[in-house]
């Protein structure tokens, strides 16, 4: 019914807070065409971390009524000065494409500007531009270049920032990755053992890797 009245901007306040698990995902995919083939503006209001790794191109924080941050969607969720997600969900969001398949072992590759990041085969076409998610508690940092591990993502970065994360013993690391970021969850412990500080130069290892589909 919105949409027969063609709108030049759309305000959705919450559509999916009342929707199960599936329902949400039968209508996400509708919005994401709604956002991307009728280039109609979407101002999105969501408690939803997973909604707007998954719709969102800018994204504005409130807090009592005032913004406490705004900016592209992937620089504001990986920011430390005001974090926006912490917990299990505190993560980064990267812009990536479809480079190569390996059929022997079903998984895919995807090239971002910083590295590239094997993940499980979906059927993607090569080319296809995607966004992954890389939550911080699935990666983890190594001063040297780790070997025999099975942990098939390493990616050389260096540290950016570190804050606090929702309880003492843990912290956040914030990683530069070429020109892409990344977060860690790592214990204060193992920040004081490594002597991380900004400016260090490290290895993240990526256990994980989510398509936001």
């Amino acid at each position: 019914r919105a949409l027969a009245t063609q709108p030049r901007l759309l305000l959705l306040d919450e559509p999916l807070a009342a929707l199960d698990h599936a329902r949400r995902q039968d209508i996400l995919p509708w919005l994401e065409r709604l956002r991307d083939e009728l280039k109609i503006p979407m101002l999105y209001v969501t408690h939803s971390s997973d909604e707007v790794a998954r719709l969102a191109d800018t994204l504005v924080v409130l807090d009592a009524g005032q913004v406490k941050a705004c900016g592209p969607v992937a620089e504001v969720l990986a920011g430390l000065d005001i974090p926006v997600v912490l917990g299990d969900d505190a993560g980064a969001l990267l812009s990536a494409r479809i480079e190569e398949r390996d059929e022997r072992w079903q998984l895919a590759r995807l090239a971002f500007n910083g590295g590239s990041l094997w993940l499980r085969d979906t059927g993607l076409p090569l080319g296809r531009q995607v966004r992954v998610r890389v939550l911080a508690r699935d990666v983890s940092i190594a001063l040297d270049q780790p070997s025999q591990t099975s942990i098939q993502n390493l990616l050389p970065c260096v540290v950016q920032a570190i804050g606090p994360d929702t309880h003492a013993s843990q912290t956040l690391i914030q990683l530069q990755c070429g020109q892409s970021v990344l977060l860690a969850r790592v214990t204060a412990r193992a920040v004081d053992a490594l002597q991380l500080k900004p400016g260090m130069q490290v290895w993240a290892q990526v256990k994980s890797v989510a398509l936001v589909e």
